[in-house]
């Protein structure tokens, strides 16, 4: 398998490192002081065609592929982890599940605006009791004349205050076996009995939006419903599949600015009359970081391949997923290490690479959840 870049897709990396460069580090530290959302980046992202890159042109995207994509998230990720987040979850928890299983009504309608980045959108599947459990989702719909009521709520769902839609997973019913028919449905985020909220105080990630829904009697056209009304549980499914290569180029882009800073920083530092990188303790720590790194992303670059050539890439998606984001907080970690006192100091900026990257060991399926996949794929 043959990971060499095209030549669209080195210009699709060259073009975003260098805006990430420019526009999206100089802000990092303020976004994550402030836990302000980058909305004014995100305009400038819709308008050089970053939040459409995997979508065709005919859907208002770049007509890119999902390694394009992923490289994409890896540079937005490394000059800064909140913004990596939200740009990951607007594509692809937000665009991708309506470009995948909507109708062509609702692409016309709701994808197209998205690709175009004229708007953004969240994927609303977490609850308080349905996490990792995510097929105990307790939001009901139901179907009353021509438009569903919903009543619930959801948790920590990225983007969801600037969103203007928000893709809800909801039990509509029962099925043979009297097992929970669950639904997707399109819900607008300015439905009457919709509240949107941010309560939280994160962590890491700081100035990607997290939001609180509250749904009561939300009444949204039977028509918002995503593509097969049964098919709710497998179309999160392939979106959290999709999702987790995008986690996972975004830990290795975390990961690879952690390297970057701690090399550097190693160069630099002077002890015992010679700069610390001469000392094999040190060298040893570079050169596991140095591996893990490019394992991580090769992983990446395999799970994108066979998701972009219509082959099976749930157990290399988890893979990919579960190596970056563990690999990527050793290497956030070695790194405050190599800074010794300094990195336990925010100036230095790699304290902040450790706290936004343990996030990518818990979102899209917690580290526990991604060997739980694997086991079962490889028929345990």
């Amino acid at each position: 398998m043959n990971f060499e870049l095209t030549k669209e897709q080195q210009m699709i990396r060259d073009m975003v490192r260098a805006f990430a460069e420019k526009e999206v580090k100089p802000k990092a530290d303020h976004v994550d002081r402030t836990a302000e959302f980058p909305l004014d980046t995100f305009v400038q992202m819709g308008q050089l065609g970053l939040l459409g890159i995997p979508f065709p042109e005919k859907y208002g995207g770049s007509g890119g592929d999902t390694l394009s994509y992923a490289i994409a998230v890896e540079e937005i990720g490394k000059a800064c982890g909140s913004t990596g987040l939200s740009y990951a979850a607007a594509v692809s928890l937000g665009a991708s599940p309506i470009f995948y299983f909507g109708t062509e009504q609702q692409k016309q309608t709701y994808l197209v605006p998205l690709a175009k980045g004229e708007t953004l959108a969240s994927f609303g599947l977490t609850e308080p009791n349905a996490g990792s459990d995510a097929g105990g989702t307790r939001t009901k719909a139901v179907l009353d004349g021509d438009e569903y009521v919903i009543n619930g709520e959801k948790c920590w769902i990225t983007n969801a205050g600037y969103a203007k839609t928000v893709t809800v997973t909801a039990v509509t019913g029962k099925d043979s076996r009297g097992k929970n028919i669950i639904s997707a449905l399109i819900v607008p985020t300015n439905s009457n009995g919709f509240k949107i909220t941010s309560p939280y105080e994160k962590m890491g990630v700081r100035g990607s939006n997290t939001s609180e829904l509250i749904l009561e009697d939300v009444r949204v056209p039977k028509e918002n419903v995503l593509g097969d009304p049964t098919g709710g549980f497998k179309q999160f499914l392939y979106t959290l599949d999709g999702g987790r290569i995008s986690i996972g180029a975004l830990a290795v882009g975390i990961a690879q600015a952690a390297y970057e800073k701690a090399l550097s920083y190693a160069k630099e530092r002077t002890q015992f009359g010679q700069s610390i990188a001469k000392f094999q303790a040190i060298q040893f720590k570079l050169a596991d970081m140095a591996m893990e790194i490019e394992l991580a992303r090769n992983m990446v670059y395999k799970a994108a391949w066979l998701k972009d050539n219509g082959k099976p890439f749930t157990k290399e998606a988890a893979f990919a997923k579960l190596f970056a984001s563990e690999a990527g907080f050793r290497a956030c970690n070695q790194a405050i290490q190599i800074h010794g006192g300094y990195g336990y100091m925010r100036e230095y900026e790699v304290e902040r690479y450790l706290r936004d990257m343990k996030l990518m060991e818990i979102g899209e399926g917690t580290s526990e959840i991604q060997r739980l996949i694997i086991a079962r794929q490889i028929g345990c």
